[in-house]
């Protein structure tokens, strides 16, 4: 058989044709030094690596896709039905871009995701009793929960991080299981969620914490994926309540809860358990 060459000027597409029994690949637009080249001298080789190629562009793809679609930001405050702007009232969270999930609920990332950035946003002027919430960029995609914290700073809002046993849960949107027969998520699908201030939460100004905590992979310790955002407010009009029981973060959990180290397919458990204390409705 006569020896043909054929050259493709984009690494790892091989021109394909039949009757060729060797391939050079080049990177290089003008000198073809041997030291850049890929010889294929037998017949199949090049199908071979073209279906190789093809593969691995694919399950990039896709891997790139269900990242895209199964990860997402809380960057907006709802205030009184309104939805706010793109991290104006939200602290820019480590994972702005990337949208990577805090992994386990135990490292200082779990308080409100900003280590790298460490910025605050803007303050919101809000009243006790009125219509508080976030927004996330799409629907959230796995089974999961959602708590709602707030920590009264000890001064302005702005150059306070929320350290210590300040934090208290204002809401919680659990799983609902019944018996062990199913088990479903109300927070999947949503992409807003939303609650009342406590109406006798003092003056003041305030962090407020929204916790997504995913569980689809929460049967192994360390498992579970929470997309995390803080916002800043300043309460008015409120009462003279006394908000508790109160937790830090990190701290609160730890990742030993019923509710955080679960198995959430069949069998499926008999029922579920939040994380974290009561709710103080104020």
């Amino acid at each position: 058989m006569r020896r043909q060459t054929f050259f493709s000027s984009r690494l790892g597409w091989p021109i394909s044709t039949r009757n060729v029994d060797r391939v050079v690949v080049f990177t290089s637009s003008t000198t073809l030094p041997s030291s850049s080249t890929t010889s294929f001298t037998r017949p199949g080789d090049i199908s071979r690596v073209v279906m190789k190629s093809l593969f691995f562009f694919v399950v990039a793809a896709a891997a790139y896709i269900t990242s895209a679609v199964a990860h997402y930001t809380f960057p907006n405050l709802i205030v009184n039905d309104e939805v706010t702007g793109d991290w104006k009232y939200v602290r820019r969270t480590n994972n702005w871009q990337s949208r990577i999930p805090v992994k386990g609920v135990t490292g200082p990332e779990f308080r409100c995701f900003n280590t790298e950035i460490n910025e605050p946003s803007e303050t919101v002027t809000v009243s006790a009793g009125s219509t508080l919430g976030f927004k996330a960029e799409q629907s959230l995609y796995h089974a999961g929960v959602i708590n709602i914290y707030m920590a009264k700073a000890p001064g302005n809002v702005a150059d306070w991080d929320g350290d210590g046993e300040v934090w208290f849960k204002v809401y919680e949107l659990p799983a609902i299981t019944d018996g062990g027969n199913s088990m479903r998520f109300p927070a999947q699908g949503i992409d807003r969620v939303t609650f009342t201030i406590p109406p006798n939460l003092p003056d003041g100004e305030y962090l407020v914490r929204l916790e997504n905590i995913a569980l689809h992979l929460a049967e192994t310790y360390g498992g579970t994926e929470s997309f995390i955002s803080c916002g800043q407010v300043k309460v008015v009009n409120g009462g003279n309540g006394e908000p508790g029981p109160k937790v830090a973060f990190p701290g609160a959990y730890s990742g030993y809860e019923p509710g955080v180290l679960i198995n959430i397919y069949p069998p499926y458990p008999a029922s579920y358990e939040m994380p974290g204390p009561d709710v103080w409705t104020g």
